[in-house]
């Protein structure tokens, strides 16, 4: 049928020129239309109306996810709970540690070290965190958790585990002249328990962690 409208030659009508425009015109048309409508139509079902309406229900509904999962230090923002950030000092607990470049945490070039565990260069980064980590409490002589040498394939997980955050508790108490063992209670008021109590791992945010410490110390 649709060849016939575009070449009624082929029908064996002889049909006037002028009808064959129109024939293939309307053959045409009849095809464009619904195309048109259904571009027009997905356009705005899928370019406004999807969009708004996600974005509603993610702020009514998981407003602190939906803007970043911001964390607050009374009317300064200090950081995201789902990005890590680099604390060096022994004042602070410390995260994983982070490939991404040019500098650690860098949420624009989120990767790993992509380090064998047979690469020299990868041996010899850890021996390097490990030499950090006893530099900084070298009254400390137990096994150094593994998440505190290695960095995450992300780079920027902002969690530790718990026992990473144990680990530096003497270390963190002792250069800010608190209690070991309030220290201690802190980080178990930190430790984050498995997602639906089915995923992951215990694991305690870095960041949120460092923030309570510091409002420990404020209350001295």
């Amino acid at each position: 049928m649709l060849i016939s409208l575009l070449h009624p030659a082929v029908s064996g009508e002889d049909v006037p020129v002028a009808a064959v425009r129109a024939r293939q015109d309307a053959g045409l048309m009849s095809l464009v239309r619904p195309a048109l409508t259904l571009l027009g139509g997905f356009s705005l079902l899928t370019g406004l109306v999807y969009p708004v309406f996600t974005t509603v229900v993610a702020e009514l509904a998981f407003s602190s996810e939906a803007n970043g999962s911001l964390l607050q230090d009374g009317d300064s923002v200090r950081g995201s709970a789902l990005i890590g950030q680099s604390f060096d000092s022994p004042r602070y607990f410390w995260g994983r540690p982070s490939a991404t470049t040019p500098f650690p945490y860098h949420a624009g070039s989120s990767l790993g070290s992509n380090l064998g565990p047979t690469n020299p260069a990868l041996r010899d980064a850890v021996k390097a965190r490990v030499s950090a980590l006893g530099a900084a409490d070298p009254e400390n002589h137990d096994p150094v958790p593994v998440d505190l040498v290695t960095a995450s394939g992300s780079g920027l997980d902002p969690h530790i585990t718990p026992a990473a955050a144990y680990y530096q508790v003497n270390r963190v108490a002792r250069e800010r002249e608190l209690d070991s063992a309030r220290v201690r209670a802190l980080v178990e008021e930190n430790v984050e328990p498995r997602t639906f109590g089915i995923l992951g791992e215990p694991r305690v945010n870095v960041l949120r962690l460092n923030l309570a410490l510091d409002r420990l110390a404020e209350e001295r």
